[in-house]
């Protein structure tokens, strides 16, 4: 009966997510890009019977925030069995010393969380290392604190010219996809549209015209729960999507100090989420 309920509940919220992706997508400027949004359902902490039902339902990109929970997940019989053709996304923050647990994972579609061009040089030799002869190149996104905030990961936005030019020009088995940002959370729209977003949107501006690269060639990951649909209007074509597809995130009793900073995070971002409506 639980099995049930749940595929039911997942089936249903993600067509409501998928429905609202490509509203969202409608409303975009003709001057952008017309390149489809891609879903990314985050499943973090959820158990893999949850991925089977969402694949069942179309989706096939999904991503995770911890190494290990990503090498489980990919791992995992009923994952294997059921996804062949799942793509996994790392979104969270990347340590170097997890660079190569990373890269084994199964299926590894993108890595959205490139922060340094050390890191970047660290992917670079282990995927060559890894995939052998094969000449098949790793997707990467360069992360950008388009926030400033002390808490966040990512390149300082005066940094990003940079490193992709790095990446580009010095890693020879990752291919550069685009930039991506968490942003601040719980900012009110009623402002205006999120500086966070259009930081990022500025920045893909100055990469594709120092580095001759096609605007649509260089993908924006950002919009979250919270704010995809805004994130997609303006401009994102890689959106990560968890808690409205898969329900409130089930931590344990005693979470790491990172997963304890992203849940008072969240917390916030509701309470701010809720204002922001009372005042409309």
């Amino acid at each position: 009966m639980w099995k049930v309920a749940m595929s039911e509940e997942v089936a249903k919220a993600l067509q409501s997510v998928v429905e609202r992706v490509n509203q969202a997508a409608a409303r975009r400027p003709k001057t952008l890009p017309a390149v489809p949004p891609r879903l990314v359902a985050v499943s973090k902490t959820k158990p893999p019977e949850m991925v089977v039902e969402a694949y069942k339902q179309g989706q096939r990109n999904f991503g995770e925030n911890y190494v290990n929970e990503l090498v489980d997940k990919a791992s995992d019989p009923l994952i294997l069995d059921s996804c062949p053709e799942i793509k996994w996304h790392f979104i969270g923050h990347l340590q170097k010393n997890n660079v190569n647990k990373l890269l084994g994972v199964q299926n590894l579609f993108l890595v959205e969380t490139i922060d340094s061009a050390k890191l970047a040089d660290r992917v670079n030799s282990s995927w060559q290392r890894i995939r052998g002869a094969s000449t098949q190149r790793l997707k990467v996104m360069v992360q950008i604190n388009t926030s400033g905030e002390q808490s966040k990961h990512g390149l300082p936005p005066e940094d990003t010219v940079n490193t992709v030019k790095h990446i580009v020009t010095q890693c020879p088995a990752l291919h550069f996809s685009g930039l991506m940002t968490i942003g601040r959370y719980g900012y009110d729209l009623t402002l205006g549209p999120n500086p966070d977003f259009q930081m990022l949107l500025s920045r893909r501006q100055e990469v594709c015209d120092s580095l001759k690269l096609p605007m649509e060639d260089v993908e924006l990951s950002m919009g979250m729960s919270t704010d995809f649909e805004h994130a997609i209007e303006v401009g994102s074509t890689n959106v990560r999507v968890g808690s409205i597809i898969f329900g409130n995130r089930e931590y344990p009793n005693i979470p790491s100090p990172e997963k304890t900073s992203k849940m008072v995070s969240e917390d916030a971002a509701k309470k701010m989420q809720h204002l922001t409506v009372s005042e409309r």
